[in-house]
């Protein structure tokens, strides 16, 4: 794929399609086989360069990959992982780093975990302060402990009841996966539901994890353990499929399909979203995975907040709905857009100003006065600054207005190399 990319206006979009899967599970699904004692099955693991990067870091901590495409067979050494001599490539992953440091603060040793540029420039004071609890030694570049991130592994990590500041299923996954070697029980708390994929497959993989609900929040404890080796299958990635969601809803003739996704509570809610916001959007379980249905609609404008998008990563297109809505849309308390692979927060108003909205932001919130119809976007021309989801929010738009020209499209190799081929494949 070439560097910039150019997207056609679509006269009409039909058909039905499969997301990579889970970007999510298939990172737990490597990093929990390669605990194990033994040889665990994946089958539909994202063939993102995200995914590649944890699949090469825990190779690199003594864990045996092959196969790819269909099948992946992970072994984890019966002596356990251990401290490699050579960095850990995290690459433009935060999820590998993040989940990673969790991983190494319980082997004995000196890990150094590096990114790219943009990884270099995110915070992992987050997932710092909870590991140095435990008894890790985290160390990282200023006051926000941006990688290079030097980890000091300890045999005897000390189980702690944590309470995540802000919201974020990575930090509380690190916590967990280091509580899996720690002296006692884990508790982390969290104000705000974050998906629940570590729980649950960890669970799955023979692991005592207790869930309770509480108002907005949850508390999960673990009893320490070794995952045991086990069969997965990836559903499909819920957040890649909010691209086609909102493509079908705002496209003047659409009907589109995304089969096979997860539909986990805290992974759709942009889909009660776009419902708010007249959306002709279904979503209906099924045996191996739900069906996602989307067709053209009128939207008008609505009020979204973090709380209900815990991730924030379907911002950036839900921008898009607003700014073919009718009406004001108001983003709230999305500060953690900031700290994404790009500002995602200036990106987001940047694209929906260059589609012909009028945007302005106070604070931590942003506003969107829509234009009414994807028909009345401008063409837009932009630099996607090496973020994925900024490169597809611009495609959708290009595709349901007036046409997109992206440069540094080749980012979305990170999570969805055939995102360009499957958007082609609905017109």
């Amino acid at each position: 794929m070439s560097d910039a990319v150019s997207v056609a206006p679509a006269s009409s979009l039909r058909g039905a399609l499969h997301v990579p899967g889970d970007k999510s599970a298939s990172h737990r699904a490597l990093i929990l086989s390669a605990l194990a004692d033994g040889a665990s099955t994946i089958t539909g693991l994202s063939p993102g360069q995200d995914v590649a990067a944890t699949a090469l870091v825990v190779r690199e901590l003594g864990a045996d990959v092959n196969g790819d495409g269909g099948v992946v067979v992970v072994t984890g050494p019966s002596a356990g992982l251990r401290a490699s001599t050579h960095d850990l490539e995290c690459a433009n992953s935060g999820t590998t780093m993040r989940l990673v440091a969790g991983v190494v603060s319980a082997l004995v040793g000196r890990h150094r975990l590096v990114g790219d540029a943009s990884l270099s420039r995110r915070p992992m004071d987050r997932v710092a302060a909870p590991l140095r609890l435990m008894g890790a030694d985290v160390e990282g570049e200023g006051p926000r402990v941006c990688a290079p991130l030097v980890v000091t592994g300890s045999a005897g990590l000390r189980a702690i009841e944590y309470a995540v500041p802000v919201a974020s299923a990575q930090v509380k996954s690190a916590v967990l996966l280091a509580g899996l070697s720690a002296s006692g029980h884990t508790t982390v708390h969290e104000s705000v539901r974050t998906r629940t994929t570590t729980e649950e497959m960890m669970r799955h993989a023979g692991v005592t994890v207790h869930s309770v609900d509480h108002e907005e929040g949850r508390s999960v404890t673990l009893t320490p353990g070794r995952p045991r080796p086990t069969t997965w299958d990836v559903p499909g990635d819920p957040s890649q499929a909010a691209f086609f969601a909102v493509l079908g809803a705002i496209h003047r003739d659409a009907a589109l399909t995304i089969l096979g996704v997860d539909a986990a509570p805290e992974r759709v809610g942009y889909v009660d979203v776009l419902e708010r916001m007249g959306a002709r959007v279904v979503l209906l379980a099924g045996d191996r995975g739900a069906s996602l249905t989307s067709a053209s609609a009128d939207l008008t404008a609505t009020e979204v907040t973090s709380d209900e998008i815990p991730s924030v990563d379907e911002v950036p297109v839900l921008t898009v709905a607003a700014a073919a809505a009718r009406g004001v849309s108001a983003f709230r308390n999305m500060s953690e857009l900031r700290v994404k692979e790009s500002d995602r927060f200036a990106a987001s108003m940047d694209l929906a100003r260059r589609l012909g909205c009028r945007v302005w932001d106070e604070g931590d919130d942003f506003f969107v006065e829509g234009l009414g119809s994807a028909a009345r976007f401008r063409a837009v021309d932009l630099d996607a600054g090496l973020d994925h989801r900024i490169v597809m929010a611009a495609a959708v738009a290009g595709a349901a207005g007036a046409g997109a020209t992206i440069s540094g499209a080749s980012t979305v190799a990170s999570s969805y190399p055939h995102f360009f081929d499957d958007l082609a494949s609905l017109q």
